[in-house]
Formats: structure tokens, C-alpha cells, sequence
């Protein structure tokens, strides 16, 4: 490289690496800002105790005559011997209001392979939810807390700050009732503090561990980002038929109002 050559990538540099200082520092910015997204594409890896997978999830936020509305859509597919095993993908399905106490859904599906799927109906005025499953349609009453499996990972991300001062603190219990489309359950989260190593970068978390009793099976435990508008960066569980899944992030991609503002972290 000659010395012109080199005048000339130094007088790129000296453009180049300001913008780009100037790109991050708005994106981060607004990471930490309260404001919102209005796409959020998420991506995670699944490792179980059979083999591994994969799950895409998305949520829409959209405004209509002052009314917020979401819609959460999930869809899991299995991969290797997991695949042989549980053929077919696990689809989920969930959509509602955001309000000012945080996401109020009023409808959910849990559909897994060719399977009719698992329906959660949320009647807010009467305060009746109906739940179908396996050609079986129950009601019982809605708990002014209720959410479904899916909306309660992104939950958070909706809540007043306030809210989230007051009740998402170390030692405290987060209590929620939770529909999975067959039956319903008060959940009670223990909250603590962990600095989480993931494929995006090392994280502060606010981790909830699931407390149970002793005819509950199921465990939960969710770590959430605040930097990331308290998304769910990485989800254990339990399930009922005994399988361990292990969900941890592998991709964040957030779209804001304006088309150019928008991050991505691999």
C-alpha cells in the first residue's frame, strides 16, 4: 500500500469510525430508553434431554384509534432425534390488549403436530375464561391477572416502570395465574439477580425460579434482560410429561417506529 493509499483509508477512518460510534450509541440509547418496539423477532435454541430444536418467536405491537393491540407468535420445531421423537412443530398463538398494567390477552392456541389445538378464550367483561382441549369445552372464572404460557414471557416487557420497581426486586414473589389452554394455575416466582454468558453478550438478568407445591411437576425458571427491554433471554422448564427444555437466545432483532432505527446482536 502506498502512502496515498494510506492517506486516503485514514481519511475514511477518521468519517467511518465516528458514525459508527454515533450509530451505537443511539441504538443503545434507545435500548435503555422506555420506548417500545413495535416488531420484537426473537430466536433461541432448543436443547431437551432427547435432542435438540429450534424456536422463532415474534411479537407485533400495533395502535388502532389510541387502542394498543399484540399479537405473540411461536413456532418450535424439533431437530435430530428430538425430531423422530416428537415429529411435527409446536405452534402457539397468543393475542390481546396492552393495557396499563401490562399485556391482557383474550386469546391463545397451543397446537402441537397435526393435533387439533388447545384453545384459552379470555372473556374480560363477564370475567370467564374458556378453556377447550381434546374436544372438551370447560369455563371457570378469570382471575384479574390471568395470562397464557406465551404472553407471560413477554409480559414484562409491557409493565409500568413503576410496577417493576415495586414488584420485579430481589427476595420478592411475583405472583400471576397462568392458562396453558387446559387448565389454569397461580404461579408464584421467586426473584433474584444473575449475570447470564449468551450467544448475544454476558447480561445482567432478573431471573424468576418457579416455586411449587408438592402435586405441581412443572418447573419454570425465566431469565430476563433489562437492557433489552426485559426480554426473555434464556427459559427452563419442567413439562408436565416430564421433558426438560432448555430455550437460550440466539438472536434479538427489535423494530422501533422509524423503519431505520433498529438493533441486532448475533
Amino acid at each position: 500500500m502506498n502512502v496515498k493509499s494510506i492517506l486516503l483509508f485514514l481519511i475514511f477512518l477518521s468519517y467511518a469510525i465516528p458514525a459508527y460510534a454515533a450509530e451505537v450509541a443511539s441504538r443503545s440509547s434507545i435500548l435503555r430508553s422506555d420506548k417500545i418496539p413495535t416488531r420484537i423477532h426473537v430466536g433461541y435454541t432448543i436443547t431437551t434431554g432427547i435432542g435438540n430444536g429450534e424456536l422463532s418467536e415474534i411479537v407485533d405491537i400495533d395502535q388502532k384509534a389510541d387502542t394498543h393491540t399484540f399479537n405473540i407468535s411461536s413456532n418450535a420445531q424439533a431437530t435430530g432425534i428430538f425430531k423422530v421423537i416428537k415429529p411435527g412443530n409446536i405452534i402457539r398463538n397468543s393475542r390481546g390488549l396492552i393495557t396499563d398494567k401490562g399485556l391482557q390477552p383474550d386469546y391463545y392456541s397451543d397446537q402441537r403436530a397435526n393435533k387439533e389445538p388447545s384453545l384459552a378464550l379470555f372473556d374480560w367483561r363477564r370475567k370467564i375464561l374458556t378453556l377447550k382441549h381434546e374436544g372438551k369445552e370447560t369455563t371457570e372464572p378469570l382471575a384479574v391477572d390471568t395470562l397464557d404460557r406465551l404472553s407471560l414471557s413477554y409480559h414484562f416487557i409491557f409493565m409500568p416502570q413503576a410496577e417493576v420497581q415495586d414488584k420485579m426486586q430481589t427476595g420478592k414473589l411475583f405472583k400471576v395465574h397462568v392458562t396453558d389452554g387446559r387448565s389454569t394455575q397461580l404461579m408464584r416466582f421467586k426473584i433474584s439477580n444473575e449475570k447470564l454468558d449468551t450467544p448475544v453478550g454476558r447480561l445482567d438478568t432478573l431471573v424468576l425460579t418457579k416455586l411449587y407445591d408438592r402435586d405441581d411437576s412443572m418447573r419454570r425458571k425465566i431469565w430476563l434482560a433489562p437492557d433489552y427491554h426485559m426480554i426473555p433471554v434464556r427459559i427452563q422448564s419442567v413439562e408436565k410429561d416430564g421433558l426438560e427444555v432448555d430455550k437460550m437466545i440466539a438472536e434479538i432483532n427489535l423494530s422501533y417506529d422509524k423503519p431505520d432505527v433498529s438493533c441486532c446482536r448475533r
